[in-house]
């Protein structure tokens, strides 16, 4: 239904916007915009059949549209490129509202460490395979060059371009899968997240290089950096001391902290390119200066839909302007190449320092998976090189950084998916190469009496319960052996005199190996939309086949699935949204009694004493 809607509307607007190139001009954009939005909507449409992601839906959509490969629906260069313009400044100000710098200065040093490390890693291998390749700088403009035998037109700067731009990943396609498999909480998913954004911090300062590469000269750059640093200065002192105070005013007017928010946006992209600086960099500028006060999210909140459609427009009016491939069909096979060499420099840049940190094969492997695509700021990035106030890159190096990041999202989207079991068949080579995974300290040591408590897997239930093991002194701690595969965990465990083995609990090699078979009761605290690899029903098969005897304890989102789990031999099944609820009538009855000071002196009290492994 929606397609036939879809194709009909473009058959409506066809004549309109034959009417509009025949010399009104003045309704040009309104018609490119209304057409790619009704091509973007049939093409996302489409993508999430195939479960693709929607920024190559509406790459797509600009190819099918555009004058290059497609039906010329939009022909106008002009409304494109103001299409793009709009689009870049606003998607630039959201990943500016949305780059969290509180979780940069909580960051441990893993994370910290490979941040800053892994862009400068890929950024070099870059530089040295491409130079293998053929790309070089030049100081002309076009310049035409041949990589393995491939004609190029290029740009003074395609060799930075590329190597810088082969060294970011995808924020929005890592997010979105991570999101959708409940693994941003999980200690590869963390890891993922700060890697992505201290890649942000690195494309800000790209930024602010950018406009003066045609000029590099030492004094050049550095007066980039302070006009940069003046006007991080002055959108910080703006937001604190005027933005905040007229957000507060207006905040029970949905519409004016929309125009306001927007306004502001503009704003400093204006008075960046007043200073010599980019206007998206200004954006981007202006929405990190407001994230730091509390009206971000209802700012985020309020400007998402306009974000969105705006965002929409710029990948659309990107993809108008990708030249037909056939035209030069050995782009398509070098991109295959850099692609393949994206991915590799994720596991040497990524996996080298997560490991030697101590955090293990599987999440180092994980987050390397996770990082394997090129970023939609990679593609910010050159776009604004391909301005003509610019001119850093030729229109081949465009179409090969579009067609990387084609290919990797693909690939990548797929990767994620599966990560757990193409983790399991890296593991294995990587510990022929001898990288070692993390091994329990009794093995290889003397044999030790089973326990009788097997916990599979350690999230925030099982932590709470470890602390009210500790509390109570029930002596049930060195009865218990506990199975999960996060290093913080594991270290956290032994620190507390607590067995604890670490694998992955999907695996009855692993649980075999925790000497599970002679445990009396095992428990799985973990929902299944929080289980990676598995889930509860999967367990009680397990724990049934290695120790058929013992209790078996499993969690549920719902009763339905309760149900489920008792009908396959749970012999209890936990279920956290009953506890709360019983837990919630607890509290307002004592409210209605008039005993909430006590109530909350007594929680305060209790949640000052008791030390989790998991805050």
């Amino acid at each position: 239904m929606i397609f036939i809607f879809i194709v009909l509307s473009l058959n409506l607007m066809y004549p309109t916007f034959l009417w509009a190139s025949e010399g009104q001009t003045g309704h040009t954009l309104l018609s490119s915009i209304s057409i790619s939005i009704l091509a973007a909507t049939l093409l996302a449409y489409l993508g999430t059949l195939i479960r693709q992601p929607l920024i190559l839906a509406y790459i797509a959509a600009g190819v099918a549209i555009g004058p290059q490969i497609g039906f010329a629906l939009v022909q106008n260069k002009s409304d494109i490129e103001t299409i793009a313009e709009i689009g870049l400044i606003l998607l630039l100000f959201m990943i500016g509202l949305e780059l969290d710098l509180k979780k940069i200065k909580e960051s441990g040093r893993s994370m910290v460490i490979t941040g800053v490390s892994q862009f400068i890693l890929c950024a070099a291998l870059g530089l040295g395979f491409l130079l293998l390749l053929g790309v070089s700088l030049s100081g002309a403009s076009p310049f035409q060059y041949d990589i393995l035998g491939i004609k190029i037109i290029g740009g003074p700067y395609d060799l930075l371009y590329l190597a810088a731009c082969l060294a970011l990943s995808s924020t929005t396609i890592v997010v979105k899968l991570l999101y959708e498999k409940f693994e941003l909480d999980t200690l590869a998913g963390r890891f993922t997240l700060g890697v992505l954004i201290f890649q942000d911090l690195w494309a800000i300062v790209i930024l602010g290089v950018q406009p003066n590469l045609a000029s590099p000269q030492v004094l050049v750059i550095l007066m980039s950096f302070v006009k940069g640093i003046g006007l991080v200065l002055v959108s910080l002192l703006l937001s604190k001391y005027v933005l905040a105070v007229m957000f507060r005013r207006i905040a029970k007017l949905p519409e004016l902290v929309l125009v306001a928010s927007l306004g502001w946006c503009f704003l400093m992209a204006g008075l960046a390119s007043y200073l010599g600086l980019s206007m998206e960099m200004g954006a981007l500028i202006a929405g990190v200066a407001v994230s730091t006060f509390p009206y971000n999210l209802d700012i985020m909140g309020k400007i998402i839909n306009i974000r969105d459609f705006f965002i929409t427009l710029f990948f659309v009016a990107l993809g108008m302007v990708i030249p037909n491939p056939l035209n030069n069909p050995g782009l398509l096979l070098l991109a295959a190449i850099l692609a393949v060499f994206l991915v590799a420099t994720r596991f040497l840049s990524v996996f080298p320092l997560l490991y030697a940190m101590g955090n293990g094969n599987r999440v180092s492997l994980l987050t390397s998976i996770n990082l394997s695509q090129l970023s939609e700021f990679a593609l910010v990035i050159a776009t604004i090189g391909m301005k003509p106030e610019n001119r850093h890159i030729g229109q081949d190096i465009m179409t090969l950084i579009v067609f990387v990041f084609v290919i990797t999202s693909i690939a990548s989207s797929y990767m994620i998916k599966s990560s757990h079991d193409l983790q399991n068949i890296l593991s294995k080579i990587v510990e022929k190469l001898g990288f070692r995974a993390i091994r329990s300290k009794s093995e290889g040591g003397p044999a030790e009496a089973p326990k009788e408590i097997a916990l599979l897997g350690f999230f925030r239930a099982a932590s709470a319960f470890l602390a009210e093991i500790e509390e109570v002194q029930s002596g049930l701690k060195e009865r218990l052996v506990v199975v999960d595969f996060n290093p913080v965990v594991y270290s956290g465990l032994q620190s507390r005199d607590v067995k604890a083995v670490y694998g992955d609990i999907s695996n009855l090699q692993t649980l075999h190996h925790a000497g599970i078979e002679e445990a009396r009761i095992v428990i799985s605290t973990i929902t299944d939309d929080i289980l990676v690899g598995t889930d509860n029903l999967r367990l009680i098969d397990q724990i049934r086949t290695l120790c058929p005897h013992a209790k078996v304890v499993v969690t549920a989102e719902s009763s339905s699935r309760a149900l489920e789990l008792y009908r396959a031999g749970a012999d209890y099944v936990l279920r956290p949204n009953l506890s709360v609820a019983r837990n919630l009538l607890t509290v307002i009855e004592k409210f209605l009694r008039g005993e909430e000071l006590i109530l909350r002196d007594q929680e305060i009290e209790e949640l000052s004493r008791r030390e989790e492994i998991l805050n």
